[in-house]
């Protein structure tokens, strides 16, 4: 929804205020990661909608949101050329991430649904040969639109929802995954991040810095990560369990300035690559896995709690963030209605 950001400024201008005056700045965790530092800008317009990013044995992987046809590109670090495109012949939906395991098999997440109206999500899967399998999932509870794809050492895949509220939900497959029916879903946890002032974004920060826009696990499996439009947080995994990740205490990692900042990706040594939509630059945080603090990574032990919470401080009290969400919940609900009408990509209810 790019090509809407105008629209999208001007419904929630109103909505955002009432929101804006508490944010909570202190940074979970106690490492200090540098700023982020530009590697390379794509000038390739097949990668103006980038929406998911992985890293390979030499080259970076890359997918966008659009296009009647699956396809991946394969950039040159060095200047973020495309310098070789796979491809399938599935037409997918709404491609919104990418991940890359440990065998080289890449899996490209088609969550994404913005209208709330799919019966089933999917996902994209391509071997190092080029074959390709997709394999089709249900929610148990309804539609949600899900941005972020999360591969767990365990074998397990994970989807995390994009709230308006910042109340993500984290999916996983009741069963393996099949390629001649859908499989269920299960919810295993709620993932709950409160509003930052970091500038950025397509919406205000009350929203863009709440809402997950993308996910990655380091290659080690030591750290999980989610990111907004604004900001990544880093989860020490000692472990390798994603649900029990998020049940601890974040690194919270500032990506400012990023026009529509939906991928992220860990490189082996540990940096930390962001990139967005329209062109930008994709930046990388230096020893990003390093600087999530070694004694929380160690020792810190999982909550039983459902709910985990992004930050150690509420930047409201609890009736208050209530009150205020909800009125700004109102005007993003209208915000998406205008925004899937206006929509010019028709894609069939998968």
């Amino acid at each position: 929804m790019s090509r809407f950001r105008r629209v999208a400024a001007v419904l929630l201008l109103t909505a955002g205020s009432a929101l804006t005056g508490g944010h909570a700045s202190g940074q979970p965790g106690t490492g200090a990661p540098p700023a982020p530092r530009v590697r390379c800008t794509p000038g390739d317009e097949r990668l103006a909608e980038l929406s998911g990013l992985a890293v390979g044995e030499r080259n970076w992987f890359a997918v966008g949101d659009g296009g009647s046809r699956v396809r991946l590109y394969e950039l040159d670090p060095s200047d973020c050329s495309v310098v070789r495109v796979h491809s399938a012949e599935a037409d997918p939906y709404d491609v919104e991430d990418l991940g890359r395991r440990a065998d080289g098999t890449l899996w490209l997440a088609d969550t994404g649904d913005n209208s709330s109206r799919r019966d089933t999500v999917a996902l994209h899967v391509i071997d190092p040969s080029g074959a390709a399998e997709l394999y089709r999932m249900r929610y148990p509870d309804g539609p949600h639109d899900a941005e972020a794809l999360l591969l767990g050492r365990e074998g397990n895949v994970y989807l995390v929802t994009k709230s308006p509220l910042g109340e993500a939900g984290v999916y996983r497959p009741v069963g393996p995954l099949n390629t001649s029916e859908p499989v269920e879903l299960e919810r295993v946890m709620t993932l709950s991040l409160s509003p930052t002032d970091t500038p950025g974004g397509p919406l205000p920060a009350s929203f863009g810095s709440v809402v997950v826009t993308g996910g990655a696990v380091s290659p080690g499996r030591d750290v999980v990560a989610v990111r907004t439009y604004t900001d990544a947080y880093l989860y020490p995994a000692p472990n390798g369990s994603v649900p029990d990740a998020l049940r601890r205490e974040p690194l919270r990692v500032p990506l400012p300035n990023e026009a529509q900042g939906e991928a992220i990706a860990f490189e082996p040594d540990g940096d930390l690559l962001s990139a967005t939509e329209r062109l930008g630059p994709i930046r990388s945080v230096p020893n990003a896995v390093g600087a999530v603090p070694a004694p929380a990574r160690d020792a810190a032990s999982p909550t039983n709690s459902a709910a985990p919470t992004t930050s150690s401080s509420e930047w409201r009290s609890p009736s208050e963030r209530r009150v205020l969400l909800g009125l700004g919940g109102a005007g993003l609900v209208l915000l998406l209605v205008v925004l899937s009408g206006l929509r010019r990509r028709a894609r069939r209810s998968r």
